[in-house]
């Protein structure tokens, strides 16, 4: 054989990742090399799947003759960059997960469906039919001033722009000007060429931050791209602003937590507002923190990152104290406006028959005289929590939750899970007894929104919650009524909380806080606290004497009381004292490993099979570091017909638990085989 034949005949042997829930990585052969971090189609069993290229072997670790060919290398796009890769196979070992299931699922749908490369009708793949689509830019909008700095916000955007790399902790009132340091500070870093990556926690927040975005990213010379990704958007729209990052045409990605992995060649800044936020940890699959992953990628790149808050996360705070990151604050309202006052309406003497106490309904009535709005803060959505029988006491019960079903009204009555997601309608008379006088029990915002409607029959009432929003455009022109003053008094959940500038919101009404008091969770009072602060803040932004109404059983627990004195050191300083104390995070890190199976005695035997080999492989090298507790039913133990039990696993080392998890790893996926059990385990988790 020739030397030109044998090179023909030459076999590259490459590593693949797939995004399937197996270890990997596979190999796999071509006839010519292909570049690292290339997207490629292969055959795993029967299915045909796209895959990244991780690393070229000398030879593959299996037998040569079983290894599968390339099917296809795919190059409408450049591979992905190194960086890109490193932050993946980071994520995938502190998270437990395949690598595979950490990069592909970052990418597009598009760039990860092998249906869109194969077929009379692929026409060369997603990003050749986008770029043949002539895509219409949005209209313009006319520039807007930068208003003056404080001096607080001045030497925040200084110390931001002095110091790369640096890890900021921007902790300011709310209403105290932390957009207008963004804005500022990202400014900074386009004019030098850079790229800014400003995250939010929720898709809702999305339309405003675009607009303010636009508004002020202009110069004298240009206006700068900016562009955004988040799950809501159709798949063109996603692949377009992706690409745009990707090949550095964005200067901005706004975007939700999933844009903390999009490439950006020229990436300077990187932003996470409200950075407590708990929607930026991903709850299935991958379970990340954006915000953690963000602070890694700003040391990865060498560049600034910022966290903003009015109520920080703890582990952000106690960060801020330890000195690893720098905190900035902002003490004062940007407007010169004083902070809502902050009061406990107490109900304990009085049972407020629709769920509004006299002195919140007579306040409603001065502000709706005043012409003021009014935000009525209840976090249940639905009509009630539970349907009743007064006969024989019969509850509205899932059939396959271990939890009550919720009264929605509508076209027509129904009864809703909220775990499962099942719905039926409402029966005309009790199932056990045969009594038609079924009540409701409780009040969600459909029922407020009823009441207020009847009580303030002059008055516009609006209701925004997960029901109300579901169509898509929905969030976006129900807060638009509000904006555009449509709306008198607007009922809402979390999502009316945080992020909006309400104009002319002059009352906010709390009810139904205590539900949160008293919850297992050590992290309750801290979420607890962060919401109240949160929808406080939404009050007394343009004007003066704004009022907060919180009614309370408990106006004497610690929560509130930091609250009136709207004090989030005291509360936070005081929460981790206690935390330090008990040994719980950010004191000690946690893996939480969690099952399901038909009954509670198969997960739970799963689990102390998993309890038993994690001891003795820990007693065999001698770690006393890590505690691994006793499997316990979950809280909501049946779901979807499925028996939910979990163990914790936890310990004061953070290097010590991540040398240990991947071992424990290993043999869960051996024992999951054996007992035919699922299995997940998530690290830093957020409930327990």
């Amino acid at each position: 054989m020739t030397s030109s034949q044998a090179a023909k005949h030459k076999k590259y042997w490459l590593q693949v990742v797939l995004d399937v829930p197996l270890r990997g990585p596979f190999d796999y052969w071509h006839d010519a090399a292909v570049a690292t971090g290339s997207r490629v189609l292969v055959s795993f069993g029967r299915r045909k799947l796209i895959g990244i290229v991780t690393a070229t072997l000398e030879q593959p670790f299996y037998d040569q003759e079983k290894v599968r060919p390339i099917e296809q290398v795919l190059e409408d796009l450049p591979p992905l960059p190194a960086e890109w890769l490193a932050m993946g196979e980071f994520a995938a070992r502190y998270y437990q997960r395949p690598l595979g299931e950490v990069l592909l699922p970052a990418l597009p749908p598009p760039l990860r469906t092998p249906a869109a490369y194969t077929g009379k009708r692929s026409a060369g793949g997603p990003v050749a039919r986008l770029r043949r689509r002539s895509a219409k830019g949005p209209d313009a909008v006319p520039a807007v001033a930068a208003p003056e700095l404080s001096a607080e916000q001045a030497a925040a955007v200084a110390a931001i722009g002095a110091e790369s790399p640096g890890r900021f902790l921007l902790y300011g009132v709310t209403g105290s000007g932390k957009t207008e340091v963004y804005l500022q500070a990202a400014l900074q870093v386009l004019q030098a060429g850079q790229q800014v990556l400003f995250m939010v926690p929720e898709i809702n927040l999305t339309p405003q931050f675009e607009l303010g975005l636009r508004q002020r990213l202009q110069d004298d010379q240009q206006a700068y791209a900016i562009h955004v990704m988040h799950s809501g958007l159709a798949q063109g729209a996603r692949l377009r602003s992706w690409l745009a990052a990707y090949e550095g045409e964005a200067d901005v990605l706004l975007g939700t937590r999933m844009s903390v992995f999009t490439p950006m060649p020229r990436l300077g800044l990187i932003i996470v507002d409200e950075e407590h936020d708990t929607s930026y940890k991903q709850q299935e699959g991958l379970r990340y923190s954006a915000r953690d992953l963000a602070v890694w990628r700003a040391h990865q790149a060498q560049i600034p990152v910022v966290l903003g808050s009015a109520t920080p996360a703890l582990e952000s705070w106690a960060h801020a104290q330890q000195g690893n990151y720098q905190c900035l604050r902002l003490t004062q309202r940007a407007r010169a406006m004083a902070l809502p006052d902050i009061q406990l309406v107490d109900i304990r003497q009085e049972t407020p028959p629709h769920g509004l106490s006299a002195r919140l309904l007579r306040a409603i009535e001065e502000r709706l005289a005043n012409n003021e709005q009014v935000l009525i803060f209840i976090n249940r959505r639905g009509y009630a929590p539970v349907l009743r029988c007064g006969s024989c006491g019969w509850l509205s019960h899932c059939s396959r939750c271990s939890a009550y079903a919720v009264l929605h009204k509508g076209l027509r009555h129904y009864l809703q899970c909220h775990h499962c997601g099942e719905q039926w309608r409402v029966e005309r008379a009790c199932p056990e007894c045969g009594d038609p006088d079924l009540r409701p029990l409780g009040r969600g915002t459909q029922r407020l929104e009823e009441f207020l409607q009847q009580q303030f029959s002059h008055a516009r009432v609006l209701r925004i919650d997960a029901d109300s929003t579901r169509r898509k455009g929905a969030a976006e022109k129900l807060f638009g009524q509000v904006h555009a003053g449509e709306v008198d008094i607007l009922v809402g959940t979390q999502m009316v909380s945080k992020g909006h500038d309400f104009k002319r919101l002059g009352l906010v009404g709390v009810l139904n806080a205590d539900a949160a008091l008293f919850s297992q969770d050590f992290r309750a009072p801290e979420r607890l606290f962060a919401q109240l602060v949160q929808v406080a803040g939404r009050a007394g932004r343009h004007q003066e004497g704004a009022e907060v109404l919180v009614q309370t059983e408990y106006p004497d627990h610690p929560v509130y009381q930091a609250l009136v004195a709207q004090d989030y050191e005291r509360f936070a300083n005081a929460e981790l004292k206690e935390r330090e104390a008990l040994l719980l995070p950010p004191y000690s890190y946690q893996a939480l490993l969690t099952t399901e199976a038909q009954t509670l005695k198969q997960s739970l035997a799963f689990l102390q099979q998993a309890r038993h080999w994690a001891v003795q492989w820990l007693q065999a090298r001698g770690w006393e570091q890590i505690q691994v507790y006793d499997p316990v039913p979950l809280h909501i133990v049946r779901v979807a017909d499925r028996e939910r039990a979990q163990l914790l696993v936890e310990s004061p080392s953070r290097a010590a638990l991540q040398r240990f998890l991947p071992a424990w790893d290993e043999m869960l996926a051996q024992l999951a085989q054996k007992m035919r059990r699922t299995y997940t385990l998530e690290v830093d988790p957020l409930s327990i």
